[in-house]
């Protein structure tokens, strides 16, 4: 006598890619309709020619194990919502904040920008700031003390001229006592103005200059 093969239905249920809304209840329903399936065969198969019952514990175990992953997909999209609401309230404290983060490009506003460099032995460096096109606008000297110190510029070019409000970036090339380049850390501060939320990781904005959270150093108010 034909009979219906429930492990054979089952797969071509299970072959049709659900979406994510409604897997589980899918799984649930091919379930169902699997044990229909082996109800029916079961009643209907040959004495002589009895079902093979390792094909219906493998096909258990198969839908324990998708039923298992679709939980795990569950909890862990849960999870990512639940990551993603604490950054954004984290983030929001930053905004009104003076925060000072790795960088190198700093705010020229009311004739004033300013870096806080680091170097690891006293020595001397050339500093030169440029503008947002990679132009050179000021270069000078600077005597290092070892570790933090602060540079401030107040906005006047190397010509004389006053620079324009915007985007400048300040370039170290330093040298120690005995005359042996030194590599110079720079990092900037400011108030956070705004902060974007929109990717997979806040960016806090000081003016027009992007800062990703992970390279904030300190916090203040």
């Amino acid at each position: 006598m034909a009979t219906t093969s429930p492990v054979g239905s089952l797969a071509n249920a299970t072959s049709k890619s659900p979406s994510t809304n409604s897997s589980a209840a899918r799984i649930a329903d091919n379930f169902d309709q699997f044990l229909q399936l082996l109800t029916t065969q079961l009643k209907n198969q040959s004495p002589l020619d009895p079902m093979d019952t390792n094909q219906f514990t493998q096909q258990l175990v198969q839908f324990a194990s998708v039923e298992q992953q679709i939980k795990t997909n569950d909890n862990l999209s849960s999870l990512l919502l639940t990551n993603k609401t604490a950054n954004l309230n984290n983030a929001l404290g930053f905004v009104g904040a003076r925060v000072t983060a790795d960088g190198t490009t700093s705010s020229l506003t009311a004739g004033s920008a300013s870096w806080q460099i680091n170097a690891p032995r006293v020595g001397t460096a050339t500093i030169t700031i440029k503008d947002a096109s990679g132009n050179e606008v000021y270069s000078g000297q600077k005597t290092l003390s070892a570790g933090d110190q602060s540079f401030n510029w107040n906005g006047v070019k190397t010509n004389g001229q006053v620079a324009a409000n915007g985007q400048y970036t300040i370039v170290v090339a330093a040298k120690d006592a005995n005359g042996q380049s030194m590599t110079i850390k720079s990092e900037i501060s400011g108030i956070v103005d705004t902060v974007d939320v929109s990717g997979d990781s806040p960016v806090l904005h000081i003016g027009s200059i992007s800062i990703p959270t992970s390279s904030v150093k300190s916090i203040s108010r």
